[in-house]
């Protein structure tokens, strides 16, 4: 190798590629897919075209969230060997919202280097272009497919400050839309999609306005959703009444105490136990 790892023994180099655009990836990242021994790698077709347009030629091998598992322990063997070996999505950044967190937990076990590249990330570009207050923000990634469990997801997230980042698949977000809107309130919004590419598109507005074209709307996107900006004042609603209001909206007992608890900022104890109280459990 030509880099240097912490320690100069054998690494796990997480490399991130470019999301749309070819063009973005680093000069390092090129160095490093050019120096390691052999390429891990969630498809090894489109890391093949990647590698091809860069004429680089690597071994690949394939690493995806239905392997890893299996995938963890040969790596570690070929760390033991002295191998130096990279760790590509097939775009963007390894571990955020992608595979590879599962094999670099187990390479940092083994007391071998996890040695992660800066590069493309998607989420990082669609706050910076959304016209909304970037800081503080908490990036969440996916929400749950159902849609019961999205929306239990989205109220733990309601009475956050704190700008929302999500991604979501295209067949899901009119969905996903309907829900941030039934939950959180018509809020800013900005949807941003093929961030890098051709068709590269960002949309911003409130969430109402933006759920009749969701149908039309084509690739992956980014989500950056404004936070809370209300300061809800509760002491007028007894902890019961608080409570059931999650209840009835489909959350289970436990879930709304924890989230009354965080809204009042008290101990969920304290909660449970007046609630049961309250109620003459």
């Amino acid at each position: 190798m030509n880099q240097k790892s912490y320690d100069d023994s054998a690494s796990l180099y997480l490399i991130p590629t470019p999301i749309g655009n070819l063009d973005d990836i680093t000069v390092r990242a090129l160095k490093t897919l050019e120096a390691v021994d052999f390429i891990l790698c969630e498809d090894t077709r489109e890391t093949g075209k990647l590698l091809s347009k860069y004429d680089i030629k690597k071994k690949l091998v394939s690493c995806h969230e239905y392997n890893e598992e299996n995938v963890r322990t040969y790596v570690v063997e070929e760390l033991k060997k002295g191998f130096n070996i990279g760790l590509v999505t097939d775009q963007g950044t390894p571990i955020i919202s992608d595979p590879g967190y599962i094999v670099a937990k187990e390479v940092i076990r083994c007391g071998f280097n996890v040695v992660s590249l800066p590069g493309a990330t998607a989420f990082v570009p669609a706050l910076t272009m959304a016209g909304i207050d970037p800081s503080p923000f908490l990036f969440y990634g996916f929400l749950n497919a159902k849609g019961s469990k999205r929306k239990k997801e989205l109220q733990s997230l309601s009475s956050l400050k704190y700008t929302l980042i999500f991604y979501e698949a295209p067949h899901r977000l009119k969905d996903t839309l309907q829900d941030m809107l039934s939950v959180f309130g018509d809020r800013n919004i900005s949807i941003s999609r093929e961030i890098s590419k051709i068709h590269e598109e960002v949309l911003r507005d409130k969430i109402s306005n933006l759920i009749d074209i969701a149908d039309s709307l084509k690739g992956e996107f980014v989500l950056i959703v404004e936070g809370n900006r209300d300061v809800v004042d509760y002491s007028h609603m007894s902890i019961v009444d608080h409570v059931k209001l999650y209840v009835e909206d489909g959350m289970n007992e436990k879930d709304a105490i924890k989230l009354v608890a965080k809204e009042r900022e008290v101990a969920k104890s304290v909660i449970y136990n007046e609630y049961h109280r309250e109620k003459g459990d």
